[in-house]
């Protein structure tokens, strides 16, 4: 059990600042915050504590892409707008004949070795994305051939792809010049296209970027970015409450309750903590029984007492994450509720986010009062995930991304309901649920598309298959002179080009 804010110990929290003291001191140009000033005159570079060091030395064909796009250091054909939507960015224009899809590629953009950005250049890039091994997550299942035409480039795939734009807005598919790929690995060190030139990687600890003055858009306001990898929750608060840190990624529950509430902001995030019932065999194979459960669950409880009040009550798989949910949900209609009558149940879960196993004890609790027998199976990720989908469990509470890299909920609601979904956890095989998921993946992006999904959003809340509890939130930590930061849901921006420290 978390021990409340006001009880963790303040020795630790002093060493971690300690440690911490000197971190920023390095530089990519004449001082933590120093350096020449921006188109603006904004002279200071922004120093900034991420969680999680790289994992793949920042491959962009890994999930180290992410902290590029977040850096703005390496850009992609496509953006996405907050509906998730496709918008230009190193590719102006598209369209799609069939199973093929042609993009005009961006004049007047060079990358930071100097060279221009021509198709050749974009098609090399998305070939050895295709070809990798493994390939990028984006393109699992997706089989692409590439081809340059002048300035266009057309990306054909095996059957046609409606979401192809926003496979291609995913970081994992960044552009880099051809000086990017050396043998077996990539380096995106002084080879993207972004307002930041990325100049030198630490390993693990650090990266430093300076303002990339040929850049194709808006300059950086700021002269550059200085990185500290803090895998430490209590360290990176601690790094924004003595001022040697601008921007904090993720400071946890247990430590923002510390910090001054002007310096902190909560983005509601992506990610639903759900319970998954076992509709194959067990108790849960009755509808009613489901029903009970979803009944006996006060997921107020768990967000006040649990997240303390940082997450959001879940009222869909689908949350504030994405703004457009809400207003297109309706209400299912469900199984009536059934007497549990003693009925003996195990719910699994696992330790690797710290919150489950006290999220699993309050469900006990609550489901035990409605009159259900409870048993908790709590162990690592890696040891329990193969059980899990193998139905071994009557429920399972999982922190569950809903929207993965294309920036669309289609695929999760696919991989977790579908009959033949490869993380049906539920062990879900409704024909009203396959159809309606088979139609929102045919369905053209845009608003068809999100009716689509929320009717199949709507489709699985009816089988009471899954129970979503709450809606996640990420805490962001900005210092008192930042101006322009993102707080962005899908974690694909942080410093923009006008982002600077006053």
């Amino acid at each position: 059990m978390r021990l409340p804010a006001r009880l963790l110990p303040t020795a630790a929290m002093v060493c971690a600042s300690v440690l911490l003291t000197g971190c920023f001191s390095a530089s990519g140009g004449d001082g933590a915050h120093g350096g020449q000033g921006g188109p603006d005159g904004h002279g200071k570079r922004i120093r900034v504590a991420m969680m999680n060091p790289p994992r793949s030395g920042l491959s962009p064909l890994s999930d180290d892409a992410f902290k590029l796009s977040r850096w703005s250091t390496a850009e992609t054909l496509v953006t996405l707008d907050a509906n998730g939507d496709p918008r230009p960015a190193l590719a102006t224009s598209w369209r799609q004949t069939g199973r093929t899809w042609t993009f005009t590629v961006r004049d007047g953009v060079t990358f930071h070795d100097g060279s221009p950005l021509t198709a050749r250049a974009v098609a090399n890039s998305l070939t050895k994305a295709a070809t990798a091994s493994p390939k990028p997550r984006i393109l699992d299942g997706v089989d692409l051939r590439v081809k340059t035409s002048g300035r266009s480039v057309t990306v054909t795939t095996a059957a046609p792809d409606p979401l192809l734009p926003q496979r291609l807005s995913s970081p994992q598919l960044s552009i880099l010049s051809a000086k990017a790929y050396r043998g077996k690995t990539v380096s995106p060190v002084g080879t993207g296209t972004g307002a930041f030139r990325l100049t030198r990687v630490d390993g693990t600890s650090s990266a430093a970027l300076d303002r990339y003055d040929g850049y194709w858009g808006t300059k950086a306001k700021a002269p550059g970015i200085d990185v500290t990898f803090v895998p430490d929750g209590t360290a990176r608060a601690a790094a924004l409450r003595s001022g040697e840190a601008d921007i904090v990624e993720a400071v946890p529950v247990s430590q923002a309750a510390l910090l001054d509430p002007e310096l902190i902001t909560e983005v509601p995030m992506p990610r639903t903590n759900t319970l998954y019932l076992n509709t194959a065999k067990g108790p849960f194979k009755d509808a009613g029984l489901r029903s009970a459960a979803r009944a006996a669950i006060d997921a107020k409880a768990l967000v006040e007492g649990v997240y303390e009040g940082r997450a959001d009550v879940a009222r869909g798989l689908l949350g504030p994450a994405l703004p457009w949910a809400a207003p297109l949900r309706s209400e299912p209609g469900r199984a009536k509720a059934a007497d549990p009558d003693g009925a003996a149940i195990t719910i699994g879960t696992f330790t690797d986010r710290a919150e489950l196993p006290e999220v699993a004890q309050t469900l006990q609790q609550q489901l035990q009062k409605a009159g259900f027998r409870v048993e908790l199976e709590v162990r690592e990720y890696a040891n329990i995930e193969t059980d899990a989908l193998a139905g071994e469990f009557d429920a399972f509470i999982l922190s569950r991304a809903t929207v993965l890299d294309s920036g669309d909920p289609a695929a999760y609601l696919y991989s977790d309901f579908a009959s033949r979904g490869s993380f049906n956890i539920s062990q879900l095989a409704d024909p009203t649920v396959d159809k309606a998921l088979d139609k929102a993946a045919a369905t053209k992006a845009g608003d068809a598309r999100r009716r689509a999904v929320m009717a199949a959003e709507a489709a699985v809340l009816a089988t009471d298959a899954a129970i979503p509890m709450l809606h996640e939130r990420v805490v962001q930590g900005d210092a008192a002179g930042v101006v322009g930061a993102e707080h962005d849901p899908r974690e694909r921006l942080l410093v923009t080009p006008a982002t600077y420290v006053k």
